[in-house]
Protein backbone atom coordinates (compact mmCIF):
# COMPACT_ATOMS: atom_id res chain seq x y z
CA UNK A 1 0.00 0.00 0.00
CA UNK A 2 1.37 3.35 -1.01
CA UNK A 3 1.98 5.72 1.89
CA UNK A 4 1.13 9.41 1.79
CA UNK A 5 3.88 11.85 2.63
CA UNK A 6 3.58 13.06 6.25
CA UNK A 7 2.35 16.64 6.66
CA UNK A 8 3.72 17.40 10.11
CA UNK A 9 7.50 17.04 9.68
CA UNK A 10 10.74 18.57 10.94
CA UNK A 11 13.81 18.70 8.74
CA UNK A 12 17.18 17.72 10.21
CA UNK A 13 20.29 18.43 8.15
CA UNK A 14 20.53 18.47 4.36
CA UNK A 15 17.81 16.32 2.81
CA UNK A 16 18.84 16.67 -0.82
CA UNK A 17 20.24 13.12 -0.97
CA UNK A 18 18.32 10.07 -2.14
CA UNK A 19 16.47 8.21 -0.77
CA UNK A 20 14.44 10.47 1.54
CA UNK A 21 14.45 9.08 5.06
CA UNK A 22 11.47 9.73 7.38
CA UNK A 23 11.83 8.71 11.04
CA UNK A 24 8.76 8.77 13.29
CA UNK A 25 9.10 10.83 16.46
CA UNK A 26 8.57 7.85 18.81
CA UNK A 27 11.50 6.07 17.17
CA UNK A 28 13.71 9.12 17.64
CA UNK A 29 12.65 9.23 21.31
CA UNK A 30 13.51 5.52 21.66
CA UNK A 31 16.98 6.21 20.26
CA UNK A 32 17.47 8.87 22.96
CA UNK A 33 16.44 6.40 25.66
CA UNK A 34 18.94 3.81 24.39
CA UNK A 35 21.70 6.45 24.46
CA UNK A 36 20.86 7.30 28.07
CA UNK A 37 20.92 3.59 28.96
CA UNK A 38 24.26 3.21 27.20
CA UNK A 39 25.77 6.13 29.13
CA UNK A 40 24.56 4.70 32.43
CA UNK A 41 25.94 1.22 31.56
CA UNK A 42 29.44 2.56 30.98
CA UNK A 43 29.33 3.28 27.24
CA UNK A 44 29.15 -0.26 25.91
CA UNK A 45 27.37 -0.82 22.61
CA UNK A 46 23.57 -1.05 22.54
CA UNK A 47 21.83 -1.90 19.30
CA UNK A 48 18.33 -1.92 17.85
CA UNK A 49 16.67 -3.17 14.67
CA UNK A 50 14.86 -0.62 12.49
CA UNK A 51 11.32 -1.47 11.37
CA UNK A 52 9.54 0.21 8.49
CA UNK A 53 8.96 0.09 4.76
CA UNK A 54 10.43 1.43 1.55
CA UNK A 55 8.27 3.32 -0.96
CA UNK A 56 9.13 4.16 -4.56
CA UNK A 57 7.69 6.68 -6.96
CA UNK A 58 8.57 7.77 -10.49
CA UNK A 59 10.96 10.42 -9.29
CA UNK A 60 12.05 9.50 -5.74
CA UNK A 61 12.49 6.68 -3.22
CA UNK A 62 11.35 7.01 0.41
CA UNK A 63 12.30 5.08 3.52
CA UNK A 64 9.83 5.23 6.43
CA UNK A 65 11.11 4.10 9.84
CA UNK A 66 8.19 3.84 12.26
CA UNK A 67 9.57 1.23 14.69
CA UNK A 68 12.67 0.12 16.55
CA UNK A 69 13.30 -3.15 18.44
CA UNK A 70 16.12 -3.29 20.92
CA UNK A 71 18.67 -6.05 20.39
CA UNK A 72 18.77 -8.43 23.32
CA UNK A 73 22.54 -8.37 23.03
CA UNK A 74 25.02 -6.71 20.68
CA UNK A 75 28.34 -8.51 21.14
CA UNK A 76 31.84 -7.32 20.34
CA UNK A 77 34.65 -9.57 19.04
CA UNK A 78 37.66 -7.38 19.00
CA UNK A 79 36.54 -4.23 17.22
CA UNK A 80 33.76 -5.91 15.28
CA UNK A 81 30.05 -6.03 16.06
CA UNK A 82 28.44 -9.51 16.24
CA UNK A 83 24.69 -10.27 16.00
CA UNK A 84 24.09 -13.89 17.03
CA UNK A 85 21.14 -16.18 16.17
CA UNK A 86 19.41 -15.71 19.53
CA UNK A 87 19.33 -11.93 19.00
CA UNK A 88 17.80 -12.38 15.53
CA UNK A 89 15.22 -14.83 16.86
CA UNK A 90 14.05 -12.52 19.64
CA UNK A 91 13.93 -9.61 17.18
CA UNK A 92 11.70 -11.50 14.75
CA UNK A 93 9.34 -12.45 17.56
CA UNK A 94 9.05 -8.86 18.81
CA UNK A 95 8.55 -7.57 15.27
CA UNK A 96 5.77 -10.07 14.67
CA UNK A 97 4.11 -9.16 17.99
CA UNK A 98 4.28 -5.38 17.78
CA UNK A 99 4.86 -4.61 14.10
CA UNK A 100 2.94 -7.26 12.19
CA UNK A 101 3.29 -5.65 8.78
CA UNK A 102 6.70 -4.16 9.41
CA UNK A 103 9.99 -5.11 7.78
CA UNK A 104 13.38 -4.94 9.43
CA UNK A 105 15.34 -2.71 7.07
CA UNK A 106 18.36 -1.59 9.10
CA UNK A 107 19.94 -1.26 12.50
CA UNK A 108 21.01 1.31 15.09
CA UNK A 109 24.12 1.40 17.31
CA UNK A 110 24.85 3.64 20.34
CA UNK A 111 28.50 3.31 21.31
CA UNK A 112 30.45 5.78 23.39
CA UNK A 113 33.91 6.85 22.21
CA UNK A 114 33.62 5.22 18.78
CA UNK A 115 33.93 7.28 15.58
CA UNK A 116 30.64 7.75 13.75
CA UNK A 117 32.11 6.17 10.63
CA UNK A 118 31.55 2.46 9.93
CA UNK A 119 34.69 0.42 9.37
CA UNK A 120 35.02 -2.39 6.83
CA UNK A 121 33.83 -5.06 9.29
CA UNK A 122 30.68 -3.04 10.04
CA UNK A 123 29.99 -2.58 6.33
CA UNK A 124 30.34 -6.34 5.78
CA UNK A 125 28.00 -7.10 8.66
CA UNK A 126 25.39 -4.73 7.26
CA UNK A 127 25.60 -6.11 3.74
CA UNK A 128 25.27 -9.63 5.17
CA UNK A 129 22.36 -8.85 7.50
CA UNK A 130 20.50 -6.32 5.27
CA UNK A 131 21.41 -6.97 1.64
CA UNK A 132 18.43 -5.07 0.28
CA UNK A 133 19.01 -1.69 -1.41
CA UNK A 134 18.29 1.47 0.59
CA UNK A 135 18.51 -0.22 3.98
CA UNK A 136 19.65 2.13 6.78
CA UNK A 137 22.43 2.10 9.35
CA UNK A 138 22.43 4.72 12.17
CA UNK A 139 25.33 5.47 14.52
CA UNK A 140 24.90 7.80 17.52
CA UNK A 141 27.20 9.05 20.27
CA UNK A 142 25.37 8.66 23.63
CA UNK A 143 27.27 11.54 25.22
CA UNK A 144 27.58 14.14 22.46
CA UNK A 145 24.18 13.19 20.96
CA UNK A 146 25.68 13.36 17.47
CA UNK A 147 24.26 10.94 14.91
CA UNK A 148 24.96 9.86 11.34
CA UNK A 149 22.68 8.09 8.83
CA UNK A 150 24.01 5.69 6.20
CA UNK A 151 22.17 4.01 3.33
CA UNK A 152 23.13 0.80 1.53
CA UNK A 153 23.48 1.71 -2.10
CA UNK A 154 26.05 1.22 -4.80
CA UNK A 155 27.28 -1.86 -2.83
CA UNK A 156 28.44 0.31 0.07
CA UNK A 157 27.16 2.31 3.06
CA UNK A 158 26.75 5.90 1.81
CA UNK A 159 26.30 8.74 4.29
CA UNK A 160 23.03 10.74 4.03
CA UNK A 161 23.25 14.44 4.80
CA UNK A 162 19.90 14.69 6.57
CA UNK A 163 16.50 13.22 7.24
CA UNK A 164 12.97 14.13 8.32
CA UNK A 165 11.33 13.55 11.69
CA UNK A 166 7.58 13.24 11.27
CA UNK A 167 4.71 13.22 13.80
CA UNK A 168 1.83 10.80 13.53
CA UNK A 169 -0.13 8.48 15.75
CA UNK A 170 1.98 5.36 16.17
CA UNK A 171 0.24 2.84 18.45
CA UNK A 172 2.64 0.01 17.49
CA UNK A 173 5.73 1.82 18.70
CA UNK A 174 3.83 3.21 21.64
CA UNK A 175 2.83 -0.27 22.85
CA UNK A 176 6.37 -1.58 22.38
CA UNK A 177 7.84 1.30 24.40
CA UNK A 178 5.34 0.66 27.18
CA UNK A 179 6.31 -3.01 27.33
CA UNK A 180 10.04 -2.21 27.50
CA UNK A 181 9.91 0.78 29.83
CA UNK A 182 11.04 -1.23 32.87
CA UNK A 183 13.93 -2.74 30.96
CA UNK A 184 15.07 0.69 29.75
CA UNK A 185 14.35 2.44 33.07
CA UNK A 186 11.71 4.72 31.60
CA UNK A 187 8.56 5.90 33.40
CA UNK A 188 5.20 5.43 31.66
CA UNK A 189 4.65 9.16 31.31
CA UNK A 190 7.72 9.37 29.09
CA UNK A 191 6.46 6.80 26.58
CA UNK A 192 2.68 6.70 26.74
CA UNK A 193 2.12 10.30 25.85
CA UNK A 194 1.24 10.76 22.23
CA UNK A 195 3.67 13.38 20.95
CA UNK A 196 1.54 14.26 17.97
CA UNK A 197 -1.40 14.90 20.30
CA UNK A 198 0.90 16.83 22.61
CA UNK A 199 2.09 19.03 19.78
CA UNK A 200 -1.49 19.55 18.68
CA UNK A 201 -2.53 20.51 22.20
CA UNK A 202 0.37 22.91 22.48
CA UNK A 203 -0.63 24.48 19.20
CA UNK A 204 -4.24 24.79 20.38
CA UNK A 205 -3.11 26.34 23.66
CA UNK A 206 -0.94 28.81 21.80
CA UNK A 207 -3.78 29.80 19.50
CA UNK A 208 -6.26 30.09 22.37
CA UNK A 209 -3.75 32.24 24.26
CA UNK A 210 -3.39 34.52 21.26
CA UNK A 211 -7.17 34.74 20.92
CA UNK A 212 -7.51 35.63 24.60
CA UNK A 213 -4.85 38.29 24.18
CA UNK A 214 -6.69 39.67 21.17
CA UNK A 215 -9.98 39.67 23.08
CA UNK A 216 -8.40 41.36 26.07
CA UNK A 217 -6.73 43.86 23.75
CA UNK A 218 -10.07 44.58 22.05
CA UNK A 219 -11.76 44.95 25.43
CA UNK A 220 -9.09 47.34 26.65
CA UNK A 221 -9.39 49.34 23.44
CA UNK A 222 -13.17 49.58 23.89
CA UNK A 223 -12.82 50.62 27.53
CA UNK A 224 -10.19 53.21 26.61
CA UNK A 225 -12.42 54.58 23.85
CA UNK A 226 -15.34 54.85 26.31
CA UNK A 227 -13.14 56.65 28.85
CA UNK A 228 -11.92 59.09 26.21
CA UNK A 229 -15.51 59.74 25.13
CA UNK A 230 -16.59 60.35 28.74
CA UNK A 231 -13.68 62.74 29.26
CA UNK A 232 -14.60 64.63 26.09
CA UNK A 233 -18.24 64.93 27.19
CA UNK A 234 -17.17 66.09 30.65
CA UNK A 235 -14.81 68.63 29.10
CA UNK A 236 -17.52 70.03 26.83
CA UNK A 237 -19.94 70.22 29.76
CA UNK A 238 -17.36 72.02 31.88
CA UNK A 239 -16.69 74.51 29.10
CA UNK A 240 -20.42 75.18 28.69
CA UNK A 241 -20.91 75.53 32.43
CA UNK A 242 -17.92 77.85 32.62
CA UNK A 243 -19.43 80.08 29.92
CA UNK A 244 -22.75 80.11 31.77
CA UNK A 245 -21.08 80.93 35.08
CA UNK A 246 -19.06 83.65 33.41
CA UNK A 247 -22.21 85.24 31.96
CA UNK A 248 -23.96 85.03 35.35
CA UNK A 249 -20.91 86.60 37.02
CA UNK A 250 -20.92 89.40 34.44
CA UNK A 251 -24.61 90.04 35.10
CA UNK A 252 -24.03 90.14 38.85
CA UNK A 253 -21.11 92.53 38.38
CA UNK A 254 -23.30 94.82 36.26
CA UNK A 255 -26.07 94.71 38.86
CA UNK A 256 -23.59 95.42 41.65
CA UNK A 257 -22.16 98.35 39.70
CA UNK A 258 -25.67 99.76 39.12
CA UNK A 259 -26.62 99.32 42.75
CA UNK A 260 -23.49 101.04 43.93
CA UNK A 261 -24.27 103.99 41.68
CA UNK A 262 -27.79 104.43 43.13
CA UNK A 263 -26.70 103.95 46.74
CA UNK A 264 -23.97 106.57 46.81
CA UNK A 265 -24.83 109.78 48.77
CA UNK A 266 -22.99 112.91 49.79
CA UNK A 267 -22.02 111.39 53.17
CA UNK A 268 -22.56 114.55 55.26
CA UNK A 269 -23.94 112.62 58.21
CA UNK A 270 -20.52 111.62 59.47
CA UNK A 271 -19.13 115.16 59.16
CA UNK A 272 -21.55 117.40 61.07
CA UNK A 273 -20.35 121.00 61.85
CA UNK A 274 -21.32 123.10 64.84
CA UNK A 275 -23.16 125.42 62.50
CA UNK A 276 -25.42 122.57 61.42
CA UNK A 277 -26.24 121.82 65.09
CA UNK A 278 -27.35 125.51 65.60
CA UNK A 279 -29.45 125.45 62.46
CA UNK A 280 -27.28 128.02 60.66
CA UNK A 281 -24.77 125.85 58.80
CA UNK A 282 -26.78 124.00 56.12
CA UNK A 283 -24.84 122.27 53.36
CA UNK A 284 -24.72 123.55 49.86
CA UNK A 285 -26.99 120.78 48.56
CA UNK A 286 -29.70 121.48 51.18
CA UNK A 287 -29.46 125.20 50.52
CA UNK A 288 -29.86 124.69 46.81
CA UNK A 289 -32.83 122.38 47.38
CA UNK A 290 -34.50 124.86 49.75
CA UNK A 291 -33.79 127.78 47.41
CA UNK A 292 -35.35 125.97 44.48
CA UNK A 293 -38.32 125.04 46.62
CA UNK A 294 -38.69 128.58 47.99
CA UNK A 295 -38.50 130.04 44.49
CA UNK A 296 -41.36 127.88 43.34
CA UNK A 297 -43.35 128.75 46.45
CA UNK A 298 -42.65 132.50 46.02
CA UNK A 299 -43.94 132.38 42.46
CA UNK A 300 -47.10 130.69 43.66
CA UNK A 301 -47.43 133.22 46.46
CA UNK A 302 -47.14 136.16 44.05
CA UNK A 303 -49.94 134.77 41.94
CA UNK A 304 -52.10 134.34 45.02
CA UNK A 305 -51.31 137.84 46.30
CA UNK A 306 -52.23 139.43 42.98
CA UNK A 307 -55.52 137.61 43.06
CA UNK A 308 -56.11 138.82 46.65
CA UNK A 309 -55.33 142.44 45.69
CA UNK A 310 -57.74 142.26 42.86
CA UNK A 311 -60.45 140.96 45.14
CA UNK A 312 -59.67 143.64 47.76
CA UNK A 313 -59.97 146.39 45.16
CA UNK A 314 -63.26 145.04 43.98
CA UNK A 315 -64.62 144.81 47.53
CA UNK A 316 -64.00 148.45 48.48
CA UNK A 317 -67.27 150.30 49.34
CA UNK A 318 -68.61 152.74 46.86
CA UNK A 319 -68.83 155.51 49.38
CA UNK A 320 -64.98 155.43 49.78
CA UNK A 321 -64.62 156.21 46.11
CA UNK A 322 -67.11 159.11 46.42
CA UNK A 323 -65.13 160.82 49.12
CA UNK A 324 -62.05 161.14 46.96
CA UNK A 325 -61.58 164.93 46.01
CA UNK A 326 -59.41 166.81 43.61
CA UNK A 327 -56.57 166.83 46.11
CA UNK A 328 -56.77 163.08 46.00
CA UNK A 329 -53.48 162.80 44.19
CA UNK A 330 -50.97 162.82 47.03
CA UNK A 331 -53.20 161.34 49.67
CA UNK A 332 -54.47 158.53 47.49
CA UNK A 333 -50.94 157.69 46.34
CA UNK A 334 -49.67 157.52 49.90
CA UNK A 335 -52.58 155.39 50.96
CA UNK A 336 -52.20 153.17 47.96
CA UNK A 337 -48.50 152.68 48.60
CA UNK A 338 -49.23 151.85 52.22
CA UNK A 339 -51.84 149.36 51.17
CA UNK A 340 -49.51 147.87 48.62
CA UNK A 341 -46.78 147.37 51.21
CA UNK A 342 -49.27 145.81 53.59
CA UNK A 343 -50.54 143.49 50.92
CA UNK A 344 -46.94 142.50 50.05
CA UNK A 345 -46.16 141.62 53.62
CA UNK A 346 -49.38 139.65 53.97
CA UNK A 347 -48.60 137.86 50.67
CA UNK A 348 -45.12 136.87 51.87
CA UNK A 349 -46.52 135.59 55.15
CA UNK A 350 -49.19 133.63 53.38
CA UNK A 351 -46.53 132.33 50.93
CA UNK A 352 -44.35 131.05 53.80
CA UNK A 353 -47.31 129.44 55.50
CA UNK A 354 -48.50 127.90 52.28
CA UNK A 355 -45.00 126.54 51.40
CA UNK A 356 -44.63 125.00 54.85
CA UNK A 357 -48.13 123.55 54.56
CA UNK A 358 -47.46 122.10 51.08
CA UNK A 359 -44.13 120.66 52.17
CA UNK A 360 -45.67 118.97 55.14
CA UNK A 361 -48.61 117.72 53.11
CA UNK A 362 -46.78 116.36 50.08
CA UNK A 363 -43.81 114.40 51.61
CA UNK A 364 -43.59 113.12 55.18
CA UNK A 365 -47.00 114.36 56.34
CA UNK A 366 -48.33 110.81 56.66
CA UNK A 367 -45.24 109.54 58.61
CA UNK A 368 -43.49 108.22 55.50
CA UNK A 369 -40.82 110.23 53.75
CA UNK A 370 -39.76 109.46 50.15
CA UNK A 371 -36.08 110.20 49.56
CA UNK A 372 -35.53 112.90 46.92
CA UNK A 373 -32.43 113.72 44.89
CA UNK A 374 -29.82 115.41 47.04
CA UNK A 375 -31.33 114.20 50.34
CA UNK A 376 -29.29 112.98 53.26
CA UNK A 377 -30.52 111.83 56.64
CA UNK A 378 -29.41 115.17 58.08
CA UNK A 379 -31.38 117.08 55.45
CA UNK A 380 -34.46 114.88 55.99
CA UNK A 381 -34.21 115.40 59.79
CA UNK A 382 -33.94 119.16 59.27
CA UNK A 383 -36.90 119.17 56.89
CA UNK A 384 -39.14 117.15 59.16
CA UNK A 385 -38.04 118.28 62.63
CA UNK A 386 -36.07 121.48 62.11
CA UNK A 387 -32.75 120.04 63.30
CA UNK A 388 -30.50 117.01 62.72
CA UNK A 389 -30.97 115.40 66.12
CA UNK A 390 -33.37 112.75 64.69
CA UNK A 391 -30.87 111.08 62.33
CA UNK A 392 -30.19 108.17 64.70
CA UNK A 393 -33.89 107.70 65.34
CA UNK A 394 -34.62 107.53 61.59
CA UNK A 395 -31.83 104.92 61.17
CA UNK A 396 -33.20 102.77 64.00
CA UNK A 397 -36.75 103.06 62.71
CA UNK A 398 -35.78 101.86 59.21
CA UNK A 399 -33.00 99.39 60.16
CA UNK A 400 -30.31 101.44 58.41
CA UNK A 401 -26.79 100.55 59.56
CA UNK A 402 -24.94 102.91 57.22
CA UNK A 403 -26.50 106.34 56.94
CA UNK A 404 -24.86 106.91 53.54
CA UNK A 405 -26.65 103.95 51.93
CA UNK A 406 -29.98 105.52 50.96
CA UNK A 407 -31.26 105.95 47.44
CA UNK A 408 -33.73 108.17 45.57
CA UNK A 409 -37.30 106.89 45.93
CA UNK A 410 -36.63 104.98 49.15
CA UNK A 411 -39.47 105.17 51.70
CA UNK A 412 -38.40 106.02 55.24
CA UNK A 413 -40.62 105.72 58.31
CA UNK A 414 -40.46 108.86 60.42
CA UNK A 415 -40.25 108.44 64.21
Amino acid sequence: MERQLPKNVRQIGNVSDSPKIYVEDYVDTFFTQLCEKCAKAGGGPIGAFLVGDIQKSDEEEYVYIYGAIQMHELKMEGNEYVIDEATWKNAYEDCKQYFEDGEMLGWFVAHQGVPLTPDAATVRLHKKSFPKKNTVFVMKDPVEKDETYYVHKMNDLMEIGGHYTYYEKNPCMQNYMISTRKKNGVFPSETVEDRAAKDFRNMVRTRSGRQRQRRSGSLMYAVSACLVLVLIVMGVSMVNNFDKMKSVQTTLDNLSAGASETVETSGTVTAVTPGEEDGTGDTQDSAEAEDSGSKAEDAQAENDSSEDNASDKDSKPADQAAEVTSDQGDTSQSDQSAETSDSSESAEASSDAQSSGESSGENGSDGVYIVEKGDTLAIISRKMYGDISHVDAICRMNGIEDGDLIYVGQKLLLP
